[in-house]
């Protein structure tokens, strides 16, 4: 029998009441399903009450199969690898029987498959080799996020939930879960922002604050969708301004018309030409006239600037915003940073980056790479002066901003408003706001408080202090800037960095949003050879 989640008319609020979800009626199929949306709108909310980690306000949730599901985070706490895979009792069983101790219950119960099966699986996802008492704090947390993988493919569920399996992978992890819902021939529904992944999905479900809809096919097919979804807004938004100019010339041309009937009549009257009694009977049947053309032309204005209004607001939803910055005036001959033999790391006796020599010029697109402990977040702390070299030097010759992964530089407990006068204390008022407003932060929403934003409204406000005024910096810095963010929101950076015309130098597993920021040249910090 085919596998299946069927969830009817399912809703859920959150502990402050808000809904997230209501009378949701969905179906997946054995196929593997990408589930997308903006933060906040549930989706890891929907998956663990698929799971049964939760329950729905009402509704139900009916599976056919077996489920496994892997969390957004795994927890660390005393266990071993053969703890968290699941497989202490079964190598228990397996011991006593090697030392002849076993009973006929556990000669049934062995599994003499099993550690073969756990190695060519911790081999399969590039774990080290199986070692069981390992405690699992010892691992990266990109490890442990295979080795949560590792489970569920050891279980062989009929379903796989997977809560964004990409996170805090680097780029060769990343493969490695692409390569498993590749070969993954079960049902998977999949929450997840990064497109590569995505691109490995039969269907598509995006979760909106509307409901869910379905798109058959990939994320290319998806993008696809929403493309003609943008044009046919546009043709109705040409279709309707057209309409509503026509209907405006028409009005214009009736009254002319009505201007000179009447003026013409007036010189009539003034002459005597008109019985007094006709004259009045024509003005009233003029004024009706005019009274029914003009109530006519009114609805059907009414009903055009519905139609525009509708089909601006598909634009604005289906349409990153597209910022306008000032320009930062980086010569394309200048220099903007020089590292020169740079070696440092956390500890002085065991250096991460050693040996590294390259520099930026003009306004260059510089992405660092490179497996998750080759020292990508210490090579920027080492450029920027957070840490200081044992060997070698680093100088940035250009006014600079760093955005890390927490956007550090602004002040949670200052509002979005606050964070850019102190970072720009020479700009007025009006200079601030309109920066903001670039920014989509208008008004009261330049008053929130930075510690109660999302992340991607966190590093857009980080953008808009930095980059969004008057004097932006004519270097960027961002490390990671796309981890735990939704689709929607890394396409509004990828939009703002393309607005900026200075020097970037971004850490990034993300290849679609390097591609998408236009990167000229990566600095490998895999390779053995130093970099330019």
């Amino acid at each position: 029998m085919p596998s299946t989640v069927t969830l009817h008319q399912l809703s859920y609020s959150t502990p402050d009441n808000q809904p997230l979800f209501t009378d949701l009626d969905l179906s997946f199929g054995s196929e593997r399903t990408g589930l997308i949306g903006r933060n906040g709108t549930g989706k890891s909310t929907l998956l663990r009450i698929i799971a049964g980690i939760i329950p729905p306000a009402s509704g139900s949730v009916t599976i056919t199969g077996t489920l496994g599901m892997l969390d957004q985070t795994v927890q660390v706490g005393a266990q071993t690898m053969a703890d968290h895979l699941g497989v202490q009792e079964a190598l228990t069983i397996l011991d006593r029987l090697e030392q002849g101790l076993g009973t006929a219950e556990d000669a049934a119960e062995a599994d003499w498959s099993l550690l073969g099966d756990i190695d060519s699986t911790l081999a399969e996802l590039g774990l080290p080799p199986f070692e069981p008492d390992r405690p699992i704090d010892t691992l990266s947390g990109g490890q442990r996020t295979r080795l949560a993988l590792a489970r569920l493919i050891l279980d062989r569920p009929d379903i796989i939930l997977l809560d964004e399996p990409t996170n805090n992978l680097d780029a060769e992890g990343r493969e490695t879960v692409v390569d498993l819902l590749h070969r993954w021939r079960g049902a998977a529904i999949v929450v997840s922002h990064d497109r590569a992944l995505l691109r490995e999905m039969d269907a598509i479900v995006e979760l909106t604050t509307l409901g869910a809809t379905s798109y058959g096919g990939n994320w290319d097919h998806y993008a696809e969708r929403k493309a003609l979804e943008l044009a046919a807004a546009e043709h109705d938004l040409s279709t309707a301004e057209r309409r509503i100019a026509e209907i405006d010339r028409k009005v214009q041309a009736v009254a002319e018309r009505k201007a000179r009937k009447d003026g013409a009549g007036k010189r009539k009257a003034a002459k005597g030409d008109i019985p007094k009694i006709m004259l009045g009977g024509m003005k009233e049947n003029a004024e009706n006239t005019s009274a029914s053309g003009a109530r006519l032309a009114n609805r059907l204005r009414s009903d055009a600037a519905e139609t525009a209004g509708e089909a601006r607001s598909r634009i604005e939803i289906l349409t990153p915003l597209s910022v306008t910055l000032t320009p930062t005036g980086l010569p394309s001959g200048r220099t903007v940073l020089q590292a020169d033999n740079l070696t440092g790391g956390p500890a002085s006796d065991h250096p991460i980056i050693q040996a590294r020599s390259f520099s930026l010029v003009g306004p260059e697109r510089v992405a660092i790479v490179g497996p998750n402990g080759s020292g990508k977040t210490t090579l920027l702390r080492l450029l920027t002066g957070a840490l200081q070299p044992t060997g070698g030097t680093a100088r940035i010759h250009v006014p600079y901003a760093l955005l890390d992964q927490t956007v550090s530089l602004l002040d949670p407990t200052l509002s979005i408003r606050e964070n850019f006068r102190h970072l720009n204390p020479q700009a007025d008022e009006n200079t601030c706001r309109a920066a903001l407003a670039r920014f989509m932060f208008r008004a009261d929403a330049a008053l929130q408080e930075v510690g109660t934003l999302s992340g991607g409204e966190t590093l857009r406000a980080g953008l808009a202090c930095t980059i969004g005024g008057n004097n932006p910096p004519q270097l960027l810095i961002l490390d990671e800037p796309t981890n735990h963010l939704d689709i929607h929101a890394i396409e509004q950076v990828e939009a703002d960095l393309r607005g900026y015309d200075g020097a970037l130098l971004v850490v990034s597993h993300d290849a679609d949003f390097l591609e998408k920021i236009g990167i000229d040249r990566t600095i490998d910090l895999a390779e053995l050879q130093k970099g330019r």
